[in-house]
């Protein structure tokens, strides 16, 4: 049966979107899926996009049946508005920011942590776990409204931060496969994506838009995670293309930190009052925060918001308790606090993390993204000269309000001059990644310009260097360069190297390394000395080889073999140098390791 539909997915940390388009017609309308979900106990209403929380029922609502869908009786538990709206109430039983974690690779992302310090009568799930539920209910929508054409058979694209690591990225598939998702499935990230989705608005006139040299900085904030992409113009065979140059790290700053910092203020005006929070009630204010922020930064929003959370002392009247924020006050302090204005090689302010600690993810301590953005800019650039965008387009549900875009754009003006100019783009950004990959999903099939880019980041493998042992030091590493930046998808290369030994008969590790600035290495580059601020340790890459009786001696002897698959996974083979045997790394995702 052939595919009918290209649809994109947004696999938001904190809302999901899927996004469709015909296969047939050149210039089809790219429509938004609206996800029935529950909104309360018995109620289903219908939306176009899908809170990335999870609520885990009591034994009561599972055996009332309280949150049943068209397609499930029987739900333990409720994705969706109903879960985003009990993350404030009962935080101890809602997952919140799954994405994020895919990402953190300090935990076990299969292990059951989620909600992170939950009670224990609380039956836990993984991040894995959680952004399966949220795919399975945007699949389970659409194949009850189009059983005649099931999503496992159409062209569909999920994206992902640019940031994302290959474990994170791997993961994110296997979630992706669990859902029932198709085998074909193809990862984008999400700033290639946002421009996608101007493309699809602009069609052609993008050649008007832009001209041969210049840079695109795509500027993505969303809920967890801030993204930096450049993207140039240019020639190729007289015609005018897109080539992605550059890719940020993962900086884990977004709207949550903003609502974070939100809940710190109205903790205060409480303890102004006399009411001093506990652990309980400070996550809870957290989630209350965020409906706050989107109220008071909305274009026609309130200049007064009210934040109430549940009381947890006898004398409170009604069983909460109330704070009120100001519209004023609110921007003034996430404007100052997230998009300072600062000189161009501003670094990122290090210093130690504080507060909402329970939350387990290591957000970053500078929350500056215009900070972030600057290093960014100068570390991608040349001798100390910071690389200068020609355009910036804006992504990701925090720069729907328009005073986070002036400051971002008075920012990087004040460095490079008044050239840097602001695209014209849908005012939506909501449903930009969903729909940029949707487009995607469609262009794909030749029809269409393709941003060109292929690896986000040069890959390496660390090589323990031979020599007398000498205690309490570990021997010098090397790294390997197995996959450089830039390597395109459906290639494959054997990387140059001398012999390594895989261990048989007992697991074998080896440390895995990923670097975003170093774009001049290739494959078989041997980087004799490096620290975290060029190449960064990532998951463990580990292999479990059976100890075959034809290999007589302890190690087999190997050469890396690196591809990556026309659906954009990372898969390093070792190839046997005595034999025909070749055997998959699979990344090791365990805390301890």
């Amino acid at each position: 049966m052939a595919s009918k539909y290209a649809i994109g997915i947004d696999l938001g940390t904190t809302n999901c979107v899927l996004a469709y388009r015909t296969l047939e017609e050149e210039n089809a309308e790219i429509k938004l899926l609206e996800v029935p979900q529950a909104s309360a106990a018995s109620t289903i209403e219908n939306r176009y996009s899908l809170p990335s929380f999870c609520y885990l029922a009591t034994e009561a609502e599972s055996a009332a049946a309280a949150f049943s869908l068209p397609w499930d009786d029987n739900k333990d538990y409720a994705v969706g508005e109903l879960a985003r709206r009990q993350s404030a109430d009962v935080p101890g039983r809602t997952v919140a920011a799954a994405k994020s974690w895919l990402a953190h690779s300090r935990v076990d992302r299969r292990d059951a942590i989620l909600p992170w310090n939950a009670p224990e009568d609380v039956k836990k799930i993984s991040p894995v776990e959680a952004s399966r539920r949220y795919l399975r209910h945007l699949v389970d929508a659409w194949n009850n409204k189009f059983p005649q054409e099931p999503l496992a058979l159409q062209q569909v694209v999920l994206t992902v931060p640019a940031s994302f690591d290959a474990s994170a990225r791997e993961l994110t598939m296997e979630a992706a496969r669990l859902a029932g998702l198709p085998e074909s499935l193809v990862l984008l990230e999400e700033p290639q994506a946002a421009v996608y989705a101007w493309l699809a608005d602009v069609g052609d006139g993008w050649r008007k838009k832009l001209r041969l040299g210049d840079n695109l900085l795509v500027f993505d904030v969303g809920g967890g995670t801030t993204d930096f992409t450049l993207i140039g113009v240019e020639e190729e065979n007289g015609e005018l293309t897109l080539k992605r140059i550059a890719v940020g790290n993962h900086i884990l700053v977004g709207g949550d930190n903003m609502d974070l910092t939100i809940a710190h203020v109205a903790r205060n005006i409480f303890a102004d009052k006399g009411i001093n929070l506990d652990p309980w009630q400070s996550v809870a204010l957290w989630h209350s925060c965020r409906a706050a922020k989107e109220h008071l930064l909305s274009e026609d929003g309130p200049q007064v918001y009210p934040v109430t959370i549940l009381g947890r002392g006898s004398k409170l009247i009604g069983g909460t308790v109330t704070a009120e924020l100001s519209a004023e006050q609110v921007k003034s302090i996430l404007a100052e606090g997230f998009f300072p204005i600062c000189k161009a090689d501003a670094v990122p302010v290090r210093k130690s993390a504080s507060g909402f600690r329970e939350l387990g993810l290591a957000f970053e301590s500078d929350a500056a993204v215009t900070r972030h953005l600057a290093n960014f800019l100068r570390v991608q650039g040349q001798n100390g000269v910071s690389v200068q965008p020609s355009h910036v387009l804006f992504n990701g549900g925090v720069f729907k309000a328009d005073i986070f875009k002036s400051r971002t754009l008075e920012a990087v003006k004040s460095w490079f001059g008044e050239d840097v100019e602001s695209l014209e783009q849908n005012p939506d950004l909501d449903y930009s990644v969903a729909r940029g990959a949707s487009f995607y999903a469609f262009v794909k099939q030749g029809k269409g310009l393709r941003i060109r880019g292929g690896a986000a980041r040069s890959y390496y493998v660390g090589i323990e260097t031979s020599g007398p042992a000498v205690p309490g030091m570990e021997r010098p590493l090397s790294a390997l360069c197995v996959v450089p930046f830039g390597m395109e998808e459906g290639s494959q290369i054997d990387v140059p190297s001398e012999e390594i030994g895989l261990v048989v008969g007992e697991p074998a590790k080896f440390r895995f390394f990923s670097s975003s600035v170093r774009h001049q290495d290739t494959a078989g580059t041997i980087v004799e000395r490096f620290n975290d601020t060029q190449i960064e340790e990532t998951d463990s890459l580990e292999a479990d080889l059976p100890a075959d009786e034809k290999f007589t001696d302890m190690y087999v002897p190997v050469l890396f073999q690196s591809r990556i698959t026309e659906l954009g996974v990372f898969e390093l083979w070792c190839r046997s140098t005595i034999s025909d045997d070749s055997w998959k790394l699979e990344f090791s995702v365990r805390e301890n390791q």
